[in-house]
């Protein structure tokens, strides 16, 4: 989204992820505890910190016996408030090795909450990443409606259970969307039945299609590229999805 959309940044915010462990030399009797305590080797014998591999556990700050070990924020990535073409747009990068988790997704959404506020727009729409993880969870509580986007492939078909049974413990209405759904009849028509064994809408089946790939290589959005069916398709798409959200 940040390539197609290319956003015009107005703010900026500093996000830090993880804890670093820091070592006071002044302080440090060098009793290498922290070294054998440490299950990511991110001390080495030097007593040095390498942070790249520090997991912020917090295990050599508790076993220092003389605490000459902190734990410290740092500076993990940086989430944007910025301006697109089809409006504004709250979104993150992370710095190199950093992981992906709930605390961003929060930030994020909360910055999304305030420009919405802010400018009076009624919806905010999440991009989730996949799986049922942390940043997944974080993405979904408390929306009015997931979209869980699925493909007719076997480890697709699972993780649309897993997502669903997700936004069922957390009471949150949930749609389907089968992507390249032409590339697999027989698991399309799986999906099909599983939406209907456990009253799923599918809001939309959207096939294989190559314009996707030269929309991307043009950096526009699929809608922009093309007016031909799969523009259809997503417009239909959006018609059901709104249906479903509005009551209408």
């Amino acid at each position: 989204m940040h390539l197609i959309l290319k956003p015009v940044v107005q703010d900026t915010q500093l996000f830090s992820g993880l804890k670093l462990a820091h070592i006071d030399e002044a302080q440090c009797t060098r009793c290498n505890q922290c070294v054998k305590s440490c299950h990511f080797q991110a001390i080495d014998d030097d007593i040095r910190v390498h942070a790249d591999s520090c997991e912020g556990c917090g295990v050599c700050a508790y076993v220092c016996p003389v605490h000459a070990i902190t734990m410290v924020d740092r500076e993990s990535g940086v989430a944007y408030r910025s301006q697109t073409r089809f409006g504004p747009m709250a979104h993150a990068v992370l710095h190199t090795a950093e992981e992906a988790s709930g605390k961003l997704v929060t930030m994020v959404r909360n910055m999304a909450t305030d420009l919405a506020g802010t400018l009076n727009k009624d919806l905010v729409l999440i991009d989730g990443p996949p799986g049922i993880g942390c940043p997944v969870i974080a993405s979904i509580t408390g929306v009015d409606l997931v979209v869980i986007v699925t493909e007719p492939t076997y480890s697709a078909i699972h993780d649309l259970e897993r997502v669903h049974a997700v936004a069922l413990h957390f009471h949150i209405p949930a749609v389907v969307c089968i992507n390249k759904a032409s590339i697999n009849d027989d698991n399309t028509r799986a999906i099909e039945q599983y939406c209907k064994d456990h009253a799923l809408r599918l809001v939309g089946t959207l096939p294989y299609d190559l314009t996707i790939t030269q929309a991307m290589i043009h950096e526009q959005s699929i809608i922009e590229f093309s007016d031909g069916p799969l523009t259809r398709d997503i417009r239909a798409m959006w018609q059901n999805i709104t249906e479903v959200l509005y009551g209408r």
